[in-house]
């Protein structure tokens, strides 16, 4: 009894609106509520050598995205292969290289998302050329770098995708004027070859201009060793700038 004389005395007040009237029909109506979501990835960050000398130097970005088994929190596990791997070697690369870690299973993989967010704040932070972003990635990376090009063609010059894979079709009409270069090893029994032949037939059928796919026909799913230790991966990155959309 007293619920009901709040309710009828919150109806009068107008606190709760009545439905009375509504009963027995249908009409449209639109939700609108602000969601606020945190979105955070521990990742490595290089500056080349000169970074800084020059203040209006705007400098190149390369992304790198590696595989599944350094996914964790250990961010020393990113510096295993690819980019990383040269840079804590001792090679000085001419791109500000940006390495996110992936977290581990079960949410184990790349989300665009959260990719899109860190790049947008290493290129408000930083001297970034943002007509020369640079993707690349191996395995779970190279998956992942067919997946966030596609999603966002505008945002890279050119890519690089080593032993991944994707959505052939959506790949191919999102990314058929992206400059492409794909690697993979002909005895890669953890990928499969195809999976990379099925993105470049994609792009080519979808008349892409700029599509390169090397193969080695010895090695098995590390074919990334090769990729990064040979500078014209680097000389060809940098030969491109991003085009209009």
């Amino acid at each position: 009894m007293r619920r009901r004389f709040v309710l009828l005395a919150l109806l009068a007040l107008g606190a709760v609106p009545s439905l009375a009237q509504d009963a027995g029909i249908q009409k449209p109506l639109t939700l609108e509520k602000s969601v606020t979501k945190v979105l955070k990835a521990g990742y490595l960050l290089y500056l080349p050598k000169d970074y800084g000398k020059d203040p209006a130097k705007k400098w190149p970005v390369m992304v790198f995205l590696h595989g599944s088994g350094e996914s964790g929190t250990d961010i020393e596990k990113v510096k295993v292969h690819g980019p990383p791997k040269l840079i804590a070697q001792g090679k000085d690369l001419p791109f500000i290289v940006v390495s996110p870690q992936a977290p581990v299973f079960p949410r184990r993989g790349w989300d665009v998302e959260t990719l899109n967010a860190l790049l947008d704040d290493v290129l408000a932070k930083y001297s970034a050329d943002t007509d020369r972003v640079y993707l690349t990635g191996l395995s779970m990376g190279g998956y992942g770098t067919w997946a966030w090009a596609t999603a966002n063609p505008e945002r890279f010059a050119a890519i690089a995708p080593i032993c991944g894979g994707g959505q052939a079709r959506q790949a191919g009409r999102a990314l058929k004027n992206m400059p492409t270069w794909v690697f993979h090893g002909g005895k890669d029994m953890t990928v499969p070859l195809q999976e990379s032949q099925d993105m470049v037939d994609a792009l080519k059928k979808a008349g892409a201009m700029e599509v390169k796919f090397t193969t080695y026909p010895e090695a098995g799913h590390d074919s990334w060793t090769a990729t990064y230790d040979n500078p014209e991966l680097f000389t060809w990155l940098l030969a491109h700038t991003k085009r209009p959309s």
